[in-house]
């Protein structure tokens, strides 16, 4: 799965791009949403990557985000009597079965965007324009989005 998060804003964006960005869920800045590691879901990301930053999200990482951030219906937090019913042992094992592919967040009534604090310390590179490879906070991270999830969770 590839974690993906909006860093900036759609003032003067194209209609292209606010289209592609509404499909993807990231209606606004500092939201994250977890994407398929597929041929789709990498050439939406491709073309969003002016505005997203994204990267493989790990286990352990996934988990913390969810018992921090994960939210049903009516902006409650998930606990471990919902999964518990819906037959998960914990968060660990959810963050696990969603890496996989055999459970979805929707199908169990949880809501597949996350919204996230803003990074603690700000994003500390070269700003919000410019590719992370440049020294910048934008486009694909790899494994470091792991980091920047830990700023902004």
């Amino acid at each position: 799965m590839i974690a993906a998060i909006r860093v900036r804003g759609t003032v003067n964006v194209s209609p292209q791009i606010t289209t592609a960005l509404e499909s993807l869920m990231l209606y606004k800045p500092n939201h994250l949403v977890l994407v398929n590691n597929d041929k789709g879901g990498k050439k939406m990301l491709e073309k969003v990557r002016d505005y997203v930053t994204f990267g493989e999200i790990g286990e352990a990482t996934l988990g913390k985000l969810l018992t921090k951030r994960a939210r049903l219906e009516g902006d409650e937090r998930v606990t471990l009597e919902f999964l518990k019913g819906k037959k998960i042992s914990g968060f660990e094992a959810l963050a696990k079965q969603v890496l996989e592919g055999k459970v979805k967040l929707r199908d169990l009534g949880i809501k597949p965007v996350l919204r996230l604090h803003p990074p603690r310390k700000g994003h500390k590179r070269a700003g919000t324009k410019i590719q992370f490879s440049l020294g910048g906070a934008l486009g694909d991270r790899g494994k470091e989005i792991d980091v920047l999830i830990a700023k902004m969770s």
